[in-house]
């Protein structure tokens, strides 16, 4: 476990030491509320809902957001129970970065797995699979907003890298269980649709 917090901690302080700057710190303050709640990502796909050639990804990403809600806010993060960066005591002398010197409010929850992460990588790689064009803006932002989150110290490299990587396979999973549900939806909906014209 040693070795995991040194990791952590030397990527988070080389980060501090070699990208930090005004410029910087600004950018990261602003890009890194995109993930805040997955709010964003939400209202994204109950908008895709609405609209015929969006709505196959609105699912996928629906489902994938519902998958990480469950297993990283629910189960993982109070069953980890991770403190963050900046207030983890047994790693005092690590610490480059503590609570009053945050750049944005303190999170309240605990640090693993980033919901973040989790939620921006979800919903945009589960974009990115049903509509590229879309999507590929959609990973970019998402990979700024995890970025941000080892920039601000609120979370661990590997906080962020299993988020990423869980999100990742939350979409995929979610878009094979989209497209085994798909036919059958559409011919409840034909049947429905059928059952009314008589």
């Amino acid at each position: 476990m040693d070795a995991i917090y040194t990791f952590d901690y030397s990527v988070l302080n080389w980060i501090q030491e070699n990208l930090q700057s005004a410029f910087t710190d600004g950018f990261m303050s602003f890009v890194t509320h995109f993930g805040d709640g997955g709010v964003l990502w939400i209202g994204l796909s109950a908008l895709f809902l609405c609209f015929r050639k969006t709505r196959k990804a609105g699912f996928v990403m629906g489902l994938a957001l519902f998958f990480g809600l469950i297993v990283g806010n629910v189960t993982l993060k109070p069953l980890i129970a991770r403190v963050r960066p900046y207030e983890n005591a047994e790693y005092a002398d690590l610490i480059r970065i503590t609570k009053d010197m945050l750049l944005i409010k303190a999170p309240v929850d605990y640090s693993f797995p980033s919901g973040h992460s989790l939620s921006c990588f979800e919903a945009s790689v589960g974009l990115f699979i049903c509509n590229k064009k879309i999507g590929t803006p959609a990973i970019i932002l998402a990979v700024f907003v995890a970025f941000s989150r080892l920039y601000l110290y609120v979370h661990y490299f590997t906080d962020v890298a299993v988020g990423a990587v869980l999100g990742t396979g939350f979409a995929i999973a979610s878009y094979f269980i989209v497209n085994a549900l798909e036919p059958k939806v559409l011919a409840a909906i034909e049947t429905i649709k059928e059952s009314r014209k008589v």
